[in-house]
C-alpha cells in the first residue's frame, strides 16, 4: 500500500495554520470569503472557452452591451452562495479568536479587505480568460492562474523564496488580497520588514488591478476574428 503522504501533508497544514494566527487569519479572508466572492461574480468566465470554440460569444459581440457584462451575468449558481456564507461566517469566528484591536480603521479595513481581494481575484479571472482569445486550448491556464492563485494565498508571503515573493507581492498582487490586511487587523509588523502603509493598499492595487483586467479584455474582444461558424 502506498505511503499515505497527502493526508499527512493536509494535517501538517492545519496545524501550521492553527498555530499561526496571521496565517489562519489570511486563509480565512481569502480562500474562504475573497475568493468565494470572486468565484460567484466572475467564476462564469469558465466558461469562455467553450463560447469562444463553439462561435456562441460572437453573437454576444451583436448585442448593444458589454462583452464582459454579459459574460459575467450569464448564469448564478446559488450553490456558490452558500459557500461566500460559509465563509463569512468562518471569518467570524476566526475573528472572534484572534487578538484584533477593534477601532474604526481595523472595523472599515474589514469590510473593504474581502471586497478589494474579491475584486483582485475576479480580475485574474478576467486576464487569464482573456488569453483564451488567442490559445486554442487555454483553460488549464486560466484555471492555473485562478485557483493557483487561492491556493498561492493561502500561506503567509514569509513561506516563499524572493523570486515568488516578489512576484506574487507585486505583479499578481496576491499580497494585497489578505497577507497584508491580516498584518493590520492583527496590529503585527511584517516579518518580511515590508512598510506598514502596505496593509492599507489594497483599495487601489485592486481597483489598478481591475482597470488593466478591463483594458485587457477590451483588447482581447477588439482583435477577436470569431470562428467563422
Amino acid at each position: 500500500m502506498a505511503d499515505p503522504v497527502y493526508p499527512r501533508l493536509v494535517a501538517a497544514r492545519l496545524r501550521g495554520q492553527a498555530s499561526y494566527r496571521v496565517s489562519f487569519a489570511l486563509q480565512c479572508l481569502t480562500a474562504g470569503l475573497a475568493f468565494g466572492v470572486a468565484d460567484l461574480v466572475a467564476g462564469q468566465l469558465d466558461e469562455l472557452p467553450a463560447h469562444i470554440r463553439t462561435g456562441s460569444f460572437d453573437v454576444l459581440l451583436l448585442r448593444p452591451l458589454s462583452t464582459l457584462a454579459q459574460v459575467l451575468t450569464a448564469d448564478l449558481h446559488l450553490r456558490k452562495v452558500g459557500r461566500v456564507l460559509a465563509s463569512l461566517a468562518t471569518l467570524v469566528w476566526a475573528l472572534a479568536r484572534n487578538d484584533v484591536a477593534w477601532s474604526p480603521a481595523t472595523a472599515l479595513l474589514l469590510v473593504v479587505t474581502p471586497v478589494c481581494g474579491a475584486v483582485i481575484f475576479a480580475a485574474v479571472w478576467v486576464v487569464a480568460n482573456a488569453l483564451c482569445f488567442w490559445l486554442v486550448d487555454g483553460q488549464e491556464l486560466a484555471n492555473a492562474a485562478t485557483y493557483g492563485s487561492n491556493a498561492f494565498t493561502s500561506y503567509p508571503l514569509t513561506v516563499y523564496g524572493p523570486l515568488p515573493r516578489r512576484l506574487f507581492a507585486f505583479v499578481l498582487p496576491g499580497a494585497f488580497v489578505a497577507y497584508y490586511p491580516a498584518l493590520a487587523l492583527l496590529d503585527r509588523p511584517d516579518p518580511l520588514g515590508g512598510p506598514a502603509l502596505l496593509c492599507w493598499l489594497s483599495p487601489p492595487v485592486a481597483l489598478l488591478t481591475a482597470t488593466a483586467a478591463v483594458l485587457v479584455w477590451r483588447f482581447a474582444v477588439r482583435h477577436h476574428r470569431g470562428t467563422g461558424s
